[in-house]
């Protein structure tokens, strides 16, 4: 009879194992999960358009109810035909639709219809009952639905849209600028910690060098370099954030090039960049995938910082900063303008950090 070696879990079978068993990081996971999902098909889905003006309902507040409601439907119809030079009679309104008698000393035009149809309460406007003389008719119009279950903006712009779109604007923006960090801060950390000696030494006093200029200065001559457009922007804002993972991957890089498979490899007459690129990049993507984690949070606040300062994204497009931003600005008579874009961040942020938090712990080396 014959032993069987049960087979070995790999180092990242255990860390998923271990994760898994993280509860706050598991559940950070779905939460990222369903925002992601919301940044991806959320403003196809939503109600209305990020971009789509309402006059007619400048900060309203949430409700599960439609607007316009019943108080203010003929305040709008007197508005609406405000300069149709026509008297008014008693507005009825009956399952949806509104009935304007209308009487003038000239003969009614139908196209004062527009009138109606240019408001955003109204919809499908058509004059009746015209009398013989032409002087005297009815309007009617159908009164249209509109959900706002945030309620609006400043400018009439239903704010669950615009959340929903600058979710898919921050976290595009973080995940770009945090794949170009990482991209040449790992290519620069191992090469550095590698090669070692005299040019160890001089490209990480270019790292310094970087460390020691104003970084809003920086960012301020970029939007002046690259103009209002944002991903190029935010590339060259990620060429800045890899200096930190530099220095991680350099350090990772010092100890591994005094591990045996490293030194087989070179034994064997392996290349440097190959021995980097099979040997050392791979060995360190734990704590690259960690760092990841919490350096989209930070590329986040920085954008909410820059847009904070009107120096991130611009209209019509919004992000979360922005979004803030503007809601601290009416944070008196539309608190929920700052509400929910507030919460929105908090949570996308607290979900990151909980989950890097999970991975640090699953890829411990000294847990396992």
């Amino acid at each position: 009879m014959t032993d069987t070696a049960a087979p070995g879990r790999s180092l990242w079978a255990t860390a998923l194992l271990r994760l898994r068993r993280n509860r706050a990081a598991m559940a950070s996971l779905v939460i990222l999960a369903l925002i992601a999902c919301l940044a991806i098909f959320g403003p196809r889905l939503a109600p209305h358009g990020y971009a789509e003006v309402y006059p007619e309902f400048v900060k309203v507040a949430p409700s599960l109810r439609p607007y316009p409601q019943e108080d203010q439907v003929i305040p709008a119809a007197e508005r609406a035909l405000k300069r149709a030079r026509v008297e008014l009679g008693e507005i009825t309104i009956d399952n949806g639709t509104v009935r304007i008698p209308l009487t003038s000393p000239r003969e009614i035009d139908p196209r004062l219809a527009r009138y109606l149809d240019r408001s955003d309460v109204f919809t499908e406007a058509r004059i009746v009952d015209l009398s013989p003389d032409g002087k005297s008719a009815v309007a009617e119009a159908r009164v249209q639905q509109l959900y706002f279950l945030m309620g609006t903006d400043a400018n009439g712009r239903d704010l669950l849209s615009r959340i929903l779109i600058s979710l898919r604007i921050s976290l595009t923006i973080g995940l770009l600028a945090t794949a170009v960090a990482l991209t040449i801060g790992v290519v620069y950390g191992a090469t550095a910690g590698f090669l070692g000696g005299r040019i160890d030494n001089l490209m990480m006093r270019v790292v310094d060098i970087l460390y020691s200029l104003p970084f809003v200065f920086f960012v301020i001559l970029l939007v002046v370099f690259f103009g209002r457009n944002v991903v190029l922007m935010f590339i060259a804002v990620g060429a800045v954030e890899w200096l930190d993972m530099a220095r991680i991957v350099r350090g990772q890089t010092l100890s591994l090039r005094r591990r045996e498979f490293v030194q087989a490899a070179e034994a064997m007459g392996v290349s440097g960049g190959a021995i980097i690129r099979r040997h050392i990049i791979p060995n360190t993507l734990g704590t690259v995938i960690i760092y990841m984690t919490l350096l989209i949070p930070k590329v986040i606040l920085l954008e909410s910082f820059l847009s904070f300062l009107g120096l991130g994204v611009q209209e019509p497009l919004t992000s979360l900063g922005v979004l803030i931003a503007e809601g601290a600005k009416n944070m008196r008579n539309a608190p929920y303008m700052l509400i929910y874009p507030a919460a929105t961040m908090t949570v996308l942020l607290f979900a990151l950090n909980f989950l890097g938090d999970g991975l640090r712990d699953a890829l411990d080396p000294k847990d396992r």
